[in-house]
């Protein structure tokens, strides 16, 4: 039972998602406490493997009030961890095809640390977005036909 702080709901309209994997991040101890009253932002957020190591760019996590000198910056970069095989599998299908990897949700799990959901996405055509209202709209005209005949 994960306690969901932020999604990225751009990614979700934006980029089909093809395969989501979990991870952890690197963050500093008033970065999880700003966490935790939620003042994370993942709109703009996408990740990129740079020398070996999968870092997260864009993500705005607020300055905490309390900490004084101990913040950091809000947009700075952040080490995301995976296991090697996982990061060379990532990096082998980031590669072949015109792929992106986008945050989709942080959150705290079971054990208090902080995750992020990593997806990799391909990013969806304005046809494909136009095709998604359709069908939204469709499921909802047929659920409201079944509603009214019960």
């Amino acid at each position: 039972m994960s306690k969901i702080i932020a999604s990225n709901h751009k990614g979700y309209r934006d980029y089909s998602v093809i395969e989501s994997l979990e991870c952890g991040i690197e963050l500093k101890g008033s970065e999880v406490k700003s966490i935790r009253q939620a003042r994370v932002n993942l709109n703009d957020s996408f990740a990129r493997i740079d020398e070996g190591e999968l870092f997260l760019y864009n993500t705005h996590i607020s300055p905490y009030a309390e900490a004084s000198y101990m913040n950091v910056e809000p947009t700075r970069k952040r080490r995301l961890l995976l296991h090697k095989k996982q990061l060379e599998k990532l990096a082998g299908k980031l590669s072949q095809k015109s792929l992106t990897l986008i945050p989709l949700k942080v959150y705290f799990n079971d054990r208090g640390y902080v995750k992020l959901e990593l997806a990799l996405c391909k990013g969806k055509k304005l046809y494909d977005k136009r095709d998604d209202v359709k069908r939204r709209e469709a499921d909802i005209a047929v659920r409201r036909a079944l509603h009214r005949k019960r």
